[in-house]
């Protein structure tokens, strides 16, 4: 008897030695940028394709612009709907103030006070023609610029956000007597903050100089955007309800603090009575920019962003009401919520080898919906490991799912361990033997 147990435990032994040395697969996932099939990290997986959940036949509708850059995004995921040369760079003119608007009320509060400088007060047409010292209520302002696409309410307001946030107190008699140098300090520091917001929003073709969005150029670049990064900018702008309210206010009203004026404006933007929904946002122009527009719509639980630039020069103004008319119409008519990918709490199970278990259960605890059209070819494929090497704890990944939209990947999900296998080890090998050969 002591010879058979001295036997057993050597082999015991020899067997955990040799689990310990192995190596097993791996359990990390491959990442969305790594398209399934052409490689994966597992040393074992599996395919499958769901057969197409829409296979799109037709080919997309092409449509007749004037702009020389446009685009079509659902404003809830920035996915480009309808695009035509999205990507160029181009100036953006008076459309810049939807990022001013937006770095004005992150940085700023509706009651503060912003005296107007005499650099504020120099900047061209457009303006209100506030003067030297006149004051405002922050919140006055930005309706004003937005409305109206005043240049000189646009600089007050950066001037008055990029001293606030340099570090000093903002003294309105001192601002009414400052120079323009140190007026341009502070344009400068709130040019930061709109870069800043530009990067963090994932807009690497975008370089903003002037809060009015006047053409200008400095040692880094020119005053520039592409129309779908502007479109991801104005998406962010519109999920904060102060903008929607001021972008869908028609007129204004307010006073200068100290009774040197009372201000009444009405908006300048016509898309307002183009479409259902309508949220504005903003139309711009200088020479070097052409016209420009950024529309938003939202309807029916769908949001529709829409980017024209360069569309057209004098006379011809009204290419950009036609060119938004058409992206929307085309955004409304064909793109509707549909259920892409729906959670499963109870996929497939995965082999263990070395593990206390024989196999472990997994989940995707992730769903999709999103707007799509019936010209899409949507594709499912799913990647799991057929064998994975213990431990095992919930929550580790054991697979991916890649939804492929038109061909390209749009997203992926995990495929994930829903239950817990130890590795074996000396002391279960011990135990197990015992109960199994031991009387």
């Amino acid at each position: 008897m002591k010879k058979q147990l001295k036997a057993i435990l050597s082999v015991i032994i020899a067997v955990f030695i040799m689990l310990e040395n192995g190596s097993g697969a791996a359990k990390a996932a491959s990442l969305c940028n790594s398209p399934a099939i052409a490689e994966s990290v597992f040393n074992n997986v599996v395919y499958e394709t769901e057969g197409n959940l829409q296979d799109g036949t037709a080919a997309p509708e092409q449509l007749d612009l004037y702009a020389r850059s446009a685009v079509l995004i659902d404003g809830s995921n920035n996915r480009i709907l309808y695009g035509k040369n999205q990507d160029e760079v181009h100036p953006m003119a008076s459309t810049t103030k939807i990022m001013t608007l937006v770095i004005a009320l992150e940085y700023g509060n509706p009651d503060d006070i912003v005296t107007f400088s005499a650099y504020a007060a120099s900047q061209p047409d457009v303006q209100l023609n506030a003067l030297r010292g006149e004051q405002y209520r922050l919140e006055d302002l930005l309706y004003i610029m937005m409305l109206r696409s005043y240049n000189d309410v646009a600089v007050a307001i950066a001037e008055y956000i990029g001293e606030l946030q340099g570090g000093g107190g903002v003294d309105g008699a001192a601002v009414a007597e400052r120079e323009y140098d140190e007026s341009k300090t502070y344009i400068a520091n709130f040019a930061r903050l709109m870069n800043d917001k530009a990067k963090e929003l994932g807009c690497t073709d975008t370089y903003f100089i002037t809060p009015n969005g006047l053409d200008a150029e400095d040692d880094n670049g020119v005053h520039s955007t592409t129309a779908y990064e502007l479109a991801v900018i104005a998406a962010y702008a519109i999920s904060k309800q102060e903008v929607v309210d001021i972008c869908t206010t028609r007129s204004y009203s307010c006073s200068e603090l100290n009774g040197k004026r009372n201000v009444s404006i009405t908006t300048t933007n016509s898309f307002l009575d183009m479409a259902d929904g309508a949220v504005g946002m903003k139309t711009g122009f200088t020479g070097n920019a052409g016209y420009c527009f950024v529309g938003a719509v939202k309807q029916e639980g769908r949001t529709f962003i829409s980017v024209v630039l360069a569309s057209g020069w004098p006379p011809n103004k009204s290419y950009k009401w036609s060119d938004t008319k058409k992206l929307m119409n085309y955004g409304i008519k064909n793109f509707f919520p549909q259920k892409i990918f729906v959670a499963d709490n109870n996929y497939k199970n995965v082999k263990v080898t070395d593990g206390t278990g024989d196999y472990i259960e997994t989940e995707i605890p992730y769903s999709l919906d999103m707007l799509v059209s019936d010209d899409e070819d949507i594709q499912i494929i799913y990647e799991l490991a057929e064998e994975v090497e213990a431990p095992v704890k919930e929550g580790d990944i054991v697979g991916t799912v890649y939804i492929y939209i038109n061909g390209e990947i749009y997203t992926c999900f995990p495929i994930e361990s829903k239950t817990n296998v130890a590795k074996v080890d000396f002391i279960w090998f011990l135990k197990k033997i015992i109960k199994d050969f031991l009387p």
